[in-house]
C-alpha cells in the first residue's frame, strides 16, 4: 500500500492576499512532479467561498471545522491585518485545528491571525516587515524577529512577508523530502532554494514623523541635508548648543536611537538609493558620507547580511537598452 498523502489545509477568507495562498500551494504542486504526493485543499471558517483581496473568488472544499485532521495547516495574510483586529470567527477557526495538525504554518500577516489564536505564545516568529512590530505589541510573549525570512518553532512557522511563503513552502517540502527535491522545485519555479540575507534588504528607508524637539528637527535637517559632514556627537551638539548627554537623551527619547546610530542610518539610507540608481558602491559610499567604502560594507552586512554589491545585483533600477553600466 502506497503512504497516505500528505494532506495541506490553506484556510483562506474574505479579503485573503491572493499571492499567500498561489504562491506556497504552486510549491506544493509542483513538488508533486517531482515524486511528492501532497493533497492542498483551501477551507474557509464557515464553508463559504471567499473573494481575494484581487476580487478574485476563491471556491473552498468546505469550514475548516468539517475536515479530517491535516498534516500541514497554512493560514494565509491579508491586508486587512493589522489595521483591524482578528475577528473571534477567524481565531476559532485557528486553533481547534491547529493544535491536531502535524505543523502550522503562516504566510505575511497570517501571522496575526495565530496571534489572535494564542498559538504564538512563548514562540519565536515572524512577518511582513512593515508590521513586526505592531506583531510584537499585540503578542508581548511573542520573540518577533522582523529581519528573518521565515521561523521555526518547534512545530510552528512564520513567514515574512507575501513571497516569502514560498521560501518557507520550499523549506516544508525540503523538510520532507531533502534538498534534491526542493531544489528541483525551485529550479522549476525559477526562484532561490535559499535566498541570501533578511527581509531588510526590502524595506523602505527611513520614514516617520519629524521630532517634536525643534533642538532635534534641527539636527535631523541637518545630517539629512548634508549626510558628508561632520557629525561627531559633539560638533551635533554644539550645533544647537545643547550637552552632549541632553542630545542624545532626545535621541533616545524621541528617536529611540543614539545621534552616532542616526547618521548612520541616514548614510545607509542614502548608500541604498544610490546603488538603486546605479551608481557603483565607492561613489555610493561616498556620497552618502562613509569614511570609506570598507565602513559601508559592514553596515551592509550587519543590517542586511549582504554586501552592497550584491544589494545593487538585486535592486538597481533596470538599465535602458544599450546603455552602458558604470564602471566600478
Amino acid at each position: 500500500m502506497p503512504p497516505p498523502a500528505h494532506r495541506v489545509a490553506i484556510l483562506v477568507y474574505d479579503g485573503v492576499t491572493l499571492l499567500d495562498v498561489a504562491g506556497p500551494a504552486e510549491v506544493f504542486k509542483e513538488a508533486n512532479r517531482f515524486g511528492a504526493d501532497y493533497q492542498i485543499v483551501l477551507l474557509s471558517p464557515t464553508g463559504a467561498d471567499v473573494v481575494s483581496n484581487l476580487g478574485v473568488r476563491l471556491a473552498v472544499e468546505g469550514a475548516v471545522s468539517a475536515e479530517p485532521t491535516f498534516n500541514t495547516f497554512l493560514v494565509a495574510g491579508s491586508d486587512l491585518y493589522p489595521r483591524t483586529p482578528v475577528s473571534a470567527v477567524l481565531a476559532d477557526a485557528v486553533r481547534i485545528p491547529a493544535a491536531a495538525a502535524g505543523r502550522v504554518a503562516s504566510i505575511c500577516t497570517g501571522a496575526f491571525v495565530l496571534a489572535a489564536a494564542g498559538l504564538l505564545d512563548g514562540k519565536r516568529a515572524t512577518t511582513h516587515w512593515k508590521v513586526a512590530h505592531e506583531l510584537a505589541t499585540r503578542c508581548p510573549t511573542c520573540r518577533v524577529e522582523p529581519d528573518a525570512i521565515y521561523v521555526r518553532d518547534g512545530t510552528t512557522y512564520t513567514s515574512a512577508g507575501v513571497t516569502a511563503g514560498i521560501d518557507l513552502a520550499l523549506a516544508l517540502v525540503e523538510e520532507d523530502h531533502g534538498p534534491d527535491l526542493a531544489r528541483d522545485v525551485a529550479r522549476a519555479l525559477v526562484v532561490y532554494m535559499q535566498r541570501a540575507g533578511g527581509q531588510s534588504q526590502f524595506s523602505a528607508p527611513l520614514q516617520g514623523p519629524p521630532p517634536r524637539s525643534p533642538a532635534l528637527r534641527r539636527i535631523t535637517d541637518l545630517v539629512t541635508a548634508n549626510p558628508r559632514g561632520d557629525h561627531s556627537l559633539g560638533e551635533l551638539a554644539k550645533h544647537v548648543n545643547v550637552s552632549t548627554r541632553q542630545l542624545t537623551r532626545l535621541f533616545h527619547d524621541e528617536l529611540s536611537t543614539t545621534p552616532a546610530r542616526y547618521v548612520e542610518n541616514i548614510r545607509f539610507d542614502m548608500a541604498r538609493a544610490l546603488l538603486d540608481q546605479g551608481h557603483n558602491a565607492t561613489q555610493a559610499a561616498t556620497v552618502a558620507g562613509f569614511p570609506s567604502y570598507e565602513s559601508m560594507r559592514r553596515v551592509f552586512a550587519r543590517k542586511l547580511s549582504i554586501s552592497p554589491a550584491a544589494y545593487q545585483r538585486r535592486f538597481s533600477t533596470a538599465r535602458r537598452e544599450g546603455e552602458q553600466p558604470r564602471q566600478r
